[in-house]
């Protein structure tokens, strides 16, 4: 992979580049070459890489933004980013089939013991009588950033899928609520998903799904209250493990999760377990920390399996993660 930034007034003293890959500060320095400054790396096992440059001038002084001499932009949770595509990649086909043309409704409840609300949006089909149902965490940036009910539509459309409703739940203070809090999970499965069930007419098993904390928070509230979900789709899940993420203890709730997490790895068994499809970069750093969970789930009887797809940590990776993998857990939830 080979990066280049133009500099022909020589207005940067070092060039830099930003990415989820693990690289050291040796190895993602631009070096000069003539009027330009050039990185060379070897290819990870991905298929696209979003990233940023930073410069640093002459001053001290740093930037840190897209790349201007790469037009290809990647949206993000914090904002655009260049991408770059390598041979092979494509976006997954139903982003350009015909969809159904659903609504969507507005949604709040008040958790108990959160002093807040959860809110959110529902989305549904054209389609009479109870309907199954999905419930996402983090659910407007899913449907902005990973067009997740672009994908619903498509699927529904194709007779993929049935019909079913998307509930996208609206993340708040992310970081508390997601990081294995115990009022959060109470929250989602004494008030939230009943209140859903209130809202519109549900057939069969809620499935519930979530991306990085988002996953993680979905998993707790499972083990917690068996029954709320029949099954879930956990991408890149922050299942954090002190032989792999050390790296994160400056964040605020990292030993909670810590907690939280070995508790779950250590049980023998659990009196409930669902169907589990977890999705997660090849390169990213949660990659090793997903692979221990699938396997501690399959253990206690869980029907988890794990995919790693070739990119890292970003709503379009796990929005190109869709089909197969969410297709095939939802035809089996929901036919």
């Amino acid at each position: 992979m080979t990066f280049r930034l133009a500099d022909p007034e020589g207005r940067y003293a070092a060039v830099r580049l930003c990415s989820d890959l693990s690289l050291s500060d040796r190895e993602r320095s631009y070096v000069r070459d003539g009027d330009d400054w050039v990185l060379e790396i070897d290819a990870p096992a991905i298929a696209r890489l979003e990233y940023h440059v930073e410069v640093t001038d002459a001053d001290g002084g740093t930037e840190t933004g897209p790349d201007p001499g790469n037009p290809l932009r990647a949206p993000g949770a914090f904002g655009e980013k260049s991408v770059l595509l390598l041979p092979g990649y494509g976006p997954p086909a139903w982003l350009d089939a015909p969809g159904v043309d659903g609504s969507s409704q507005d949604f709040s409840v008040r958790g108990r013991g959160l002093g807040a609300h959860v809110h959110g949006r529902i989305w549904s089909p054209p389609a009479e009588g109870p309907l199954p149902l999905l419930v996402a965490h983090d659910g407007p940036e899913y449907d902005k950033l990973a067009f997740l009910t672009r994908y619903a539509g498509a699927m529904i459309a194709a007779a993929t899928l049935p019909p079913f409703h998307v509930a996208m739940l609206a993340p708040g203070p992310r970081d508390e609520w997601y990081s294995a809090s115990a009022l959060y999970s109470r929250a989602l499965y004494v008030d939230v998903v009943p209140a859903l069930r209130e809202a519109v007419a549900v057939s069969g098993p809620v499935v519930g799904m979530g991306a990085s904390l988002g996953a993680l928070a979905m998993l707790v509230a499972q083990r917690r209250a068996p029954g709320t979900f029949g099954a879930l789709y956990l991408q890149s899940g922050s299942f954090f493990m002190p032989r792999f993420d050390a790296h994160e203890s400056g964040f605020s709730r990292y030993a909670r999760i810590v907690r939280v997490v070995r508790r779950i790895l250590r049980a023998q068994e659990h009196p409930a377990p669902v169907p589990v499809q977890l999705t997660c970069g090849a390169a990213e750093e949660n990659v090793l920390n997903n692979r221990v969970m699938a396997r501690a789930l399959a253990e206690q009887g869980y029907d988890a399996r794990l995919d790693e797809a070739p990119d890292l940590h970003n709503y379009t990776a796990w929005r190109d993660a869709f089909d197969p993998h969410l297709t095939r857990l939802l035809a089996r939830m929901f036919a």
